[in-house]
Parts: C-alpha cells; structure tokens; sequence
C-alpha cells in the first residue's frame, strides 16, 4: 500500500505448487463457507428459535446480534494475530471453537446459554474470517489469485444467500436445533483436511500487538453494530444513548491511539492509500444492499405473499445461484480485464436490480418480476465482490496480509450488519408501533389489510435506499480507477518518493498483466508475468 516505505514483499509462488494451492483453496472455502451458511441459516429460524425458549423480541435478537458483534469486533485483531504468529495454527482454532459451540448449541437449556454459545461462535468467526483469504493469497500464485478468488469469494458470499433456503427447510422438517448440528460433520472434515493440507507458515511480524488499540477498536465497533442493531428491531431497551455517546469517544481515542502508537493495530497509511478506502467503502455499502436485498425479499414473500419459511427460502434461491455463478466469471473477466473496470460494472448491474422493486414491487407482483430483479443483484454483487476483493489483495506484502484482509472484512460485515438493521428500520417505517412485531412474526400471523399496505410501501423505500447506497458504491469506484489510473501514469522514480496507490495490473489475453503491483515478486512467475 501507500507510505514511506513498503515491508517486505509476500513469499515467492513456487513453481510446481497448483495442486497443493488448490487444495488450501478448497479447504479455505469448507470452513469459510461452514461457518457464513451457519450464520444466516438461523435468521430465517429465529421465530421458532424464540418459540421454542418463549424468549422475548429482544432476547431472540441477541441470538443475532452476540454473534455479529463480537465477529466484526475481532476482525482486525485477529488478522494481527494471525500475522503475528502462525496463520493455519489461528484458523485451526477457529474451526475448532465453531464446531464445539455448534455441538453445544443444539442442547442449550435456556436463551441465555445459547447466546452465549453464539458470543463463543463469534470468536471463531473472527479467527477463520481473517485468516481465510490471507491463507489463499501466501499460496496461490499471483497469476492465479483472480481465478482463485472467484471461487473462493463465490461460495462464500453465496452461503448467506443460501441459508435462509437451508434454514427454513431444517426449522420445518428436523427441527431449529440442525441448523448448528449440520456445522459438526462439516467443521470435523474441515478441520482434519485442513491440518493435512495447510501449510505451516512462520511469523510474519515479530511486533507486539497494540492491545490498548484492540480494545478501543473493539469498543468502537461493539457501540457501531450495537446502535444499528437497536435501530433496526425498534428496541433500546433504555439503553439507547450507551452507543450514541460511547462510540464517538472510542472511535476518537482509537484514532488518537493509532497515531501515536510505535506499533499501531491499523497502520494509518492503510487508509492513507485512498483507492483501499474508496474501495474498502465501495465493499459496505455493496454488501448492504445485497444481503439487505435477499432479507427483505425473504420477509416480503412471507408477510406480503403469505409463503411459509421453507418456501420463502426457496423463493429466494435463485439469487444465490446467479451469485455463485457470477462470482467465478468475475474472477476469469480479470484475465483480460481491469479488476477496478469489472467492480464498476457488476456495482451498476446490482443498482439496476435494486431498483427494480422500487419501481414494480406490489402486494401481487408475479413471482418472475421479483426473481429476475434478485438475480441482477446477485449476479451484478458477486461479480463485484471477486473483482473489488482483488483490486484490494493484490500486492499486499506478506506480513500485511491477516491485518489487511482483517480490515476488508470488517468493512464487509458492517455492511452485512447494516442491510438487515437498515432494511427493518425502512420496511417498518410507515407502520404503527404496535404493528412493527409482524415483521417478525411467524408466517400463519399476517399483516391487516392497512398494515400490508404500509409493508409494501416501506419495502419500495428500503430498495430506494439500497439502490442509493448502490450507486454511491459505483461512484467510488469509478473515484478510485481515476487514482489508480493518475498512480500508473507517474514515473516510478518520482521524485516524492511515494505513490498515491498501488495500481491494478490490467490483464491481457495475450501479453498478462501490463503493470505490477507493488510488493510483488515476479522471479517465480511464467514469462508473460515477467514483461519477458
């Protein structure tokens, strides 16, 4: 990234090493995957999870809300962690923490228990999420790193799509309690394929680790997630002004704390680099409207349309397989494309599809009307998503990789965390008081009349609000090809010493990459990566 002086450069690809990298892709992604699909499969079955302990609104909140707290809170640190000392040893853990919370989880005695095995699971996330794309990128070689993002980045941004289908179908059939019962077979192969076929790697960073950063940072984040939550189930529990005071004070003392610190937790140059913050900006508010997308749709075709869970959750299942498909053509467009070039273009095909239902949604909108609008935000989302993701990791030295892909994750999950809390705040918007709870309610409790009118309009204005934060994601971007294109076009021995980006190499079908990033090493690579 940008600064006075770069850290060593990421360990040469070696020659030779496709299958093995291959083989920590897959694996990578099982973990990865285990625990996302968890994650929003018990959204959709939070009713029955609620009914089951006869917990209130916001202690079936909580459930949610200990789990997306504590993982967006850790993410940065973990990375730092993780960098400190040996990355598969840290992502191990995770998978092990997860799959004994999941085991746990299925015979919790109260509400109480079951957030606090949630809180547990949060942790693990944090340590899988921010090690995952970092273990990707110190073994697969550069020339492949597109493709394999792709279809890392497909899977994984497909499993929160998919869990609501996977959810509602086990709330139904087998019960709430298999929706963190399935994570145990799946966390064991993960967990023995990954001590198989992961490398060991040795640190990175022999720097202490800012502890008094982590906390103001996690204190920071926890006030964030902890106001938008609140906003969006309506419910303070009088403790509403805690976030609003705290969180401006944390975040400054962090900041504060940032600047002065010898070894800081987030290095400000970070965010010095204003393509990464541009891009890392683009990431939230893309994520927003994608997983806000697919949560509204799944509560409009059971309050609106009368559809019991199962079937809400096959409703929306169109939309996770254009994403799973779009996410690998993504990764095999930057083969002959500008990354920044194909991040604008699926960020305006999601606007498009965002703005559909503000226009068409009605009580009885055909079911095709709705699908082929989720489809153009899946498909526009995924392509995105692979090729930001790129432009962000490529020439990323290697001892900044975990805290790098830490800082992109938590900008997606912020993103993850305001889509649901915005699409509820919106969508209720236009009912009374007493009537928000329907939102929540199960699919045998419909809205009145005057009740379904007023959902209908507040689901156009949600969309509203998604396009917008859509096309402000594509404005952005197209900010940050103007800096990236200003940083390839100055000599590279400018006399400030310094360079406002790392450009993005722009692939050719017939020459590769026309420009290296920064920190790259290219000693290893096939002759069309050398210029050769």
């Amino acid at each position: 990234m940008s600064g006075p002086a770069l850290p060593s450069p990421r360990p040469r690809a070696v020659r030779g090493a496709s299958a093995g990298a291959w083989q920590t892709v897959a694996t990578v992604t099982l973990g990865t995957v285990m625990l996302v699909l968890n994650s929003s499969a018990l959204n959709i079955a939070l009713p029955l999870v609620a009914e089951h302990y006869e917990a209130g609104p916001l202690a079936a909140t909580w459930t949610i809300l200990g789990f997306m707290l504590v993982q967006t809170c850790l993410l940065v640190v973990a990375g730092r962690v993780a960098d400190r000392f040996d990355r598969r040893r840290i992502y191990l853990l995770g998978i092990v923490l997860f799959t004994a919370a999941s085991l746990v989880a299925g015979f919790a005695p109260s509400i109480g228990v079951l957030i606090a095995l949630r809180v547990v699971q949060g942790v693990a996330a944090a340590l899988v999420m921010a090690n995952g794309t970092a273990l990707i990128a110190a073994a697969v070689p550069p020339s492949r790193l597109s493709q394999s993002m792709g279809f890392y980045l497909g899977l994984m941004a497909a499993a929160p799509l998919i869990g609501p289908s996977l959810g509602g179908y086990l709330a139904e059939n087998v019960g709430w309690e298999w929706v963190f019962w399935l994570n145990v077979p799946a966390g064991a192969a993960a967990l023995v394929w990954g001590m198989l076929v992961l490398p060991r790697s040795r640190a990175l960073s022999h720097d202490p680790i800012d502890a008094v950063g982590a906390a103001l940072l996690t204190g920071w984040l926890g006030m964030l997630v902890l106001a938008v939550s609140q906003a969006g189930s309506q419910e303070s529990a009088g403790s509403g002004w805690l976030p609003a005071v705290a969180g401006p004070l944390l975040f400054l003392g962090f900041v504060l704390r940032q600047r002065k610190a010898k070894v800081p937790l987030v290095d400000p140059s970070l965010f010095a680099d204003r393509p990464f913050t541009l891009s890392g900006l683009a990431t939230t508010l893309s994520a927003m409207g994608w997983i806000g997308n697919v949560f509204l749709l799944a509560l409009y075709f059971q309050n609106v349309q009368g559809m019991s869970t199962a079937e809400a959750g096959l409703a929306v299942l169109p939309g996770p397989i254009i994403g799973m498909i779009a996410s690998p053509i993504g990764g095999q467009l930057g083969r002959w494309f500008r990354a920044d070039r194909i991040a604008v273009a699926g960020a305006l095909t999601s606007m498009t599809g965002l703005t559909l239902p503000v226009l068409l949604l009605e009580r009885d909108t055909p079911y095709p009307v709705i699908a082929a609008a989720m489809m153009l935000v899946s498909a526009g989302s995924g392509v995105f998503y692979t090729a930001n993701t790129t432009m962000i990791m490529m020439g990323v030295p290697g001892d900044r990789l975990g805290v790098v892909n830490g800082v992109r994750l938590t900008l997606h999950n912020l993103g993850t965390v305001l889509g649901p809390a915005v699409a509820v705040a919106v969508a209720t918007s236009r009912l009374a008081a007493a009537d928000r709870h329907l939102l929540y309610a199960t699919a045998d409790a419909r809205p009145s009349a005057d009740a379904l009118a007023g959902l209908v309009t507040g689901y156009r204005l949600a969309f509203a609000v998604f396009a917008v934060a859509s096309l402000c994601a594509t404005a952005l971007l197209i900010a940050a090809v103007r800096t990236r294109t200003r940083a390839a076009a100055e000599p590279v021995g400018d006399a400030s010493g310094t360079h406002d980006a790392v450009p993005i190499p722009n692939h050719d079908a017939q020459t590769g990459p026309r420009t290296e990033p920064a920190g790259r090493d290219t000693a290893d690579a096939p002759p069309s990566e050398r210029g050769a």
